[in-house]
Parts: C-alpha cells; structure tokens; sequence
C-alpha cells in the first residue's frame, strides 16, 4: 500500500491550509487504496485572520496545532518528514501554503521558504519520487525543483509572472485538469484559484491524486 505525505500550513483558506482541498486530498488518497500521513512546520502563523470578518486578529497560533484539526490530531512536525518513508507528497493550498510555508503573500518573486519544508520537498524532488502541489502551493515548485519546472495556479496573471520570475514555467490550466512535468514527476492543479465550489475543486484535485499513485 502506497504512503503519501502530505504538508498542511494551519487550518483555514485566509491564514491556512484550504480546508476543502485538504479533504479532498485526504478522501482522495484513501479511495486511491494509499494512506495518508500529515506534517505541518511546529511554527507561528504568520498572522490569524477571522474568517467570519475577513479582519486581522491579535492572537497567536501554531501552524502544527491548527493543522491538527484538519488531520484529527494525526500530524507531525515536518522537521521529521523523510521522504525514504513515503511513495509521495502533496500539498495543499489555502494562503498559509503562500504565508506559512513560505513568504510568498509578503515577498512575492523575492519569497524564500521554510528550511524544514524546503528540505522535506527537495528530498523528494532529488529522489524522483512524485509530488503534486495544489492551488496557490505551486509557488514553492520553483524553491524545490530545477530551473524551468512546469506548473500551473490556474491563469492568474501577477501570480503566473511571479511562479516565472521564481524560474518555473507556468502553464494555464482549467479547474478540472493538472499540469504534469515528466521531467521531475511533479503535478499541480488550480484548484481554488479557480474553483467555485467543492465539486469544482475536486475535479482537478482527485484525477490529479489518481495520477500521483500510478507514478
């Protein structure tokens, strides 16, 4: 039985993982006949947003102990993520992958990513092993992989010359398909930056998982 692990940054679209997108990777995996494995940086956020308000809070939280409440407590600090233990890696969107992961909701094409993260992805980049990188979290893709890796966060134009400038090659890509770089076996999908609904996000998230398993 195939192992995939699987990075979430926090719980919630506006300072976290997408919740949505985070599910339908986990039911994905499952129906796939793999099993899923979650780690998250033992962090701060960089800032919490009340999601009913849309507005800044003053308070404090941990990556790690928001992104257990996705995975049921099942989660472990990726500092500890190796990647000779899985067949694969996912992860999700939501801003936390552009806030939490990296800096790139502050630095744009300037960003730099989170050392653990960054370790635990090239590790699997370095290996062959296949990875798939969902919504806004193909802006690490060029932070991990080769000069000129192919990916897509759907057609937004600022974010697309961004990905670019990183040194990636960003492709549009509908809703319901993914991007599929042989090269270096990566896979992204819009996701939620195109998407409208849950059922919009998983038409290019779960042929995207069912394509990550037969890698």
């Amino acid at each position: 039985m195939k192992k995939v692990a699987v990075i979430l940054s926090g719980c919630g679209v506006f300072d976290g993982s997408e919740i949505h997108e985070a599910v339908i990777t986990l039911h994905a995996i499952e129906k796939n006949g793999a099993t899923w494995h979650c780690f998250a940086p033992n962090i701060e956020q960089l800032h919490v947003i009340n999601h009913a308000s849309g507005e800044v809070s003053e308070e404090t939280r941990n990556v790690l102990v928001e992104s257990a409440r996705i995975a049921r407590g099942e989660v472990q600090d990726v500092a500890l993520l190796n990647a000779n233990d899985f067949d694969a890696l996912i992860v999700p969107g939501g801003f936390g992958a552009a806030k939490n992961l990296t800096d790139f909701a502050i630095n744009g094409a300037e960003c730099s990513i989170n050392a653990h993260v960054a370790s635990a992805c090239k590790a699997f980049a370095q290996a062959q092993k296949p990875a798939a990188y969902l919504c806004i979290a193909p802006v690490l893709m060029p932070m991990v992989y080769p000069q000129g890796v192919k990916g897509t966060i759907g057609n937004d134009a600022d974010t697309a010359a961004a990905f670019n400038a990183l040194g990636g090659e960003h492709i549009d890509c509908a809703v319901n398909d993914y991007v599929f770089d042989q090269q270096n076996c990566v896979l992204s999908t819009p996701a939620y930056m195109l998407a409208n609904s849950i059922s919009e996000a998983a038409s290019g998230i779960e042929p995207l998982v069912e394509k990550l398993l037969t890698l």
